[in-house]
């Protein structure tokens, strides 16, 4: 056999190996794509992934509770006297100086970290007591804010623990107003 030849059957081989590792990896990748697709959210997720709430209504001292990912968020809008409460707190009395806000990351816990808005009209917080996982009550509590009567942790009206056994600030989740009456989750 010549050098010529040699050299086209060594040709040959190595499209035969790159044609067949090809079709291997198209066979496998199609074998194996129904496997990951399933660990994609459903469509029913996907839509509860991001709501959007009309506030239309909300007094200012007033409170509205939606569901949303399964788990109560509060949404309230704020009296004037509540937000001076908010903002007189001295940050050397809070068990938990770090506000959890998924806009803004892990923040010092001052009151305009915690709020949506400049002025500080309107709170959005998931309302699940960080102790157990209960719901704290609104309006109650020896701060103003919320009381979950489960253990007795008691939040201010920034939602900021003051006293009890919950370890940390009630989680601000991403927020965002959609327009003058709507506040979209997600």
């Amino acid at each position: 056999m010549s050098h010529a030849e040699e050299d086209h059957e060594g040709d040959r081989r190595d499209f035969l190996f790159y044609a067949t590792g090809g079709a291997g990896a198209v066979v496998a990748g199609a074998a194996v794509w129904p496997l990951v697709n399933q660990m994609n959210p459903s469509a029913d997720v996907l839509a509860l992934s991001s709501i959007q709430v009309d506030v239309s209504s909300l007094e200012p001292g007033t409170q509205l509770t939606v569901k949303w990912l399964g788990k109560p968020v509060f949404i309230r809008r704020r009296s004037a006297e509540e937000i001076e409460a908010a903002r007189d707190v001295d940050l050397s009395e809070l068990p938990d100086g770090i506000a959890r806000n998924e806009n803004l990351g892990e923040v010092e816990a001052v009151d305009a970290n915690r709020t949506l808005d400049e002025a500080g009209e309107w709170l959005v917080m998931m309302g699940v007591c960080t102790h157990l996982g209960c719901v704290p009550l609104g309006d109650a509590g020896d701060f103003g804010g919320w009381f979950c009567p489960c253990h007795g942790s008691h939040y201010d009206t920034a939602g900021r623990i003051r006293r009890g056994p919950a370890p940390t600030n009630l989680p601000v989740p991403v927020a965002t107003f959609v327009d003058d009456t709507t506040i979209q989750l997600g």
